[in-house]
């Protein structure tokens, strides 16, 4: 690792809890929540949510703050150092978030969208009498497999103008691709800076979500057919509970909700004060995360809101919309949050990208690019190219296929191992000792528990179950052929791949046999106290020569010379 400046603070520490509230709150609170309520029981599944949020969410986000702050590096180093045998799953980390903000972008592109065509009057998904609608389209939700709605035939064949299916590419959607680039120079001018520029931008991207929302609560409540909507989350169905998927579900959906494995909130830790309190940001992030999710929009049967992903966001509410009153303006409103949501978490995930490679290749970046704003720039291009084929007539296939063996199974093995690195090679003992450095208190009983025991357990037990379970991606009644799987299982392998990598490399280049080198491999670098407090007492630099340094540099403890690299 190389000599750097001073790494940059949070100007308010007011800015990182809103930064982690706009990272853990995304578009899966909002399309995702809904259907697993539906299909685990209504109000019943909340026992399970809430119980894994408190012993699985909470310790989890924990750890990874404590981790982040404590080392003051992006996820790489600070696995690196945590469990070097384990470093590929900091690694894994910066490649499944860059994978993800090449794909995840297409969410802001088709929330603009909707957002530009929400000042029109009538709104264009609000009846058939359009040049793209067919002969099967009506304007109300009916049972009909034979029909589609206004809001569907908006979604597939005016703004999508999808094929039949990932063999057939078709052209470029040049409206989408303007939007995309619109959307990649908002994420830029919000994040060139760094958390100096984010942390300004979060006070309105992570507040304004809930105006909205509490908004839309209050008109939906008077709306016809909400009481049945209340009545189904509230009535719980208990003999749900006797469901392990049910449980499974309500695990993962804290799990990739609050965004355990991606790194996006170790690496905005890292840019914390030393001495900050930890758990209340935890708690706070935690909390406000599991928010009530949006019900019943409409007087429909619940069975037919209940569509999981882009449907539930861009057909199920838009036609919601069409049948309230002043319906330009809700329209406006709901898909204004949806960009502030997804902004949020595209912050975020672009952040790991920028941090990693900061961290790692400081001087020879600034050589090469002389500022840092015209590395993010190549960052957020080189993304916006790559998202090109999300935004042609194949692109809602693209989006599906790269999100199921993403967030959904590559997520799941990198989150695994990282628990494995921090609360057993790692060690409860020493992460409850990086805590009481930093703010003189040890963890208490209960999260080491979770730590140690319960974390673990639960989190090889979703993995167990996610492998069992294992569907071949698909969308709506399309199955992807098996060549697109194939690519999916690439994409998959592209950041699961450096866990076993990063390992067989510490293994080859530490000295010694081979049980020596497993013992290294597994013995963490840790600062030493002392020298830790006089590393940021001196303001991150050295001594005797005055230069900027990074905390690797500092003193080890029970750390060989080796283990300091990648």
């Amino acid at each position: 690792m190389e000599q750097q400046p001073i790494r940059p603070t949070w100007s308010r520490q007011i800015e990182f809890t809103l930064a982690g509230i706009g990272c853990a709150v995304g578009l899966g609170n909002v399309w995702r929540f809904p259907y697993l309520c539906y299909r685990s029981g209504g109000g019943a599944f909340l026992v399970p949510y809430l119980l894994m949020l408190v012993v699985l969410g909470v310790p989890l986000l924990y750890m990874e703050l404590i981790v982040g702050q404590y080392t003051r590096r992006g996820p790489v180093h600070a696995l690196a150092n945590v469990c070097p045998l384990l470093k590929g799953v900091g690694i894994a980390s910066v490649a499944i978030s860059f994978i993800m903000c090449t794909y995840y972008n297409l969410v802001i592109t088709w929330a603009l969208y909707y957002l530009f065509s929400s000042f029109q009057s009538p709104l264009p998904w609000q009846n058939c009498n359009n040049t793209w609608n067919t002969h099967n389209c009506t304007s109300h939700v009916t049972n009909s497999s034979y029909s589609s709605t206004a809001s569907q035939e908006f979604f597939k064949y005016k703004m999508l103008q999808q094929t039949g299916g990932v063999d057939e590419a078709g052209l470029i959607r040049w409206e989408l691709f303007l939007i995309l680039l619109l959307a990649w120079i908002i994420i830029y001018f919000c994040i060139f800076k760094g958390v100096k520029s984010t942390g300004k931008v979060v006070y309105f991207t992570a507040l304004f979500p809930y105006i909205i929302l509490i908004a839309l609560l209050i008109n939906n409540v008077q709306l016809p057919g909400a009481l049945a909507g209340i009545t189904f989350f509230i009535v719980p169905d208990w003999n749900m509970l006797l469901s392990v998927e049910v449980w499974v579900n309500a695990a993962a959906q804290i799990f990739n909700s609050i965004g355990i494995g991606f790194g996006s909130l170790l690496a905005m830790s890292s840019y914390n004060s030393f001495n900050n309190n930890v758990l209340k940001d935890t708690l706070t992030i935690a909390i406000i995360n599991s928010h009530p999710s949006p019900a019943s929009w409409q007087g429909i049967p619940i069975s037919d809101l209940a569509v999981d992903g882009p449907g539930l966001v861009f057909v199920v509410y838009p036609q919601a919309f069409s049948n309230m009153p002043v319906s330009q303006l809700w329209a406006v409103m709901f898909f204004f949050m949806l960009l502030c949501l997804g902004l949020d978490s595209e912050f975020a995930m672009v952040e790991v990208m920028v941090t990693s490679l900061m961290d790692e290749f400081y001087h020879k970046l600034i050589r090469f690019f002389k500022r840092k704003e015209l590395f993010v720039l190549a960052v957020c291009g080189t993304a916006a190219i790559l998202g090109i084929p999300c935004v042609m007539q194949v692109g809602i296939y693209v989006f599906q296929l790269m999100d199921h063996y993403t967030a959904i199974v590559s997520i799941m093995f990198l989150a695994f191992f990282e628990v494995i690195a921090i609360c057993w090679c790692y060690g409860v003992t020493r992460l409850s000792d990086n805590l009481e450095e930093m703010t003189g208190k040890r963890a208490n009983l209960f999260f080491r528990v979770c730590w140690l025991i319960v974390a673990p357990v639960l989190v090889g037990v979703i993995l167990v179950f996610s492998i069992i379970q294992f569907k071949p991606a698909r969308y709506e009644h399309y199955v992807f052929p098996p060549w697109a799987q194939g690519v999916g299982w690439l994409i998959a392998m592209g950041s699961i791949i450096w866990i076993p990598l990063g390992a067989v490399h510490t293994l080859w280049v530490l000295p010694g046999s081979f049980i020596q080198k497993l013992k290294l491999s597994i013995t963490p670098g840790t600062l030493d106290g002392k020298s830790k407090m006089a590393y940021y007492e001196r303001g991150g630099r050295d001594a005797n020569t005055g230069l900027a340094v990074i905390s690797s540099d500092i003193h080890l403890t029970e750390k060989p010379p080796l283990q300091t690299h990648l």
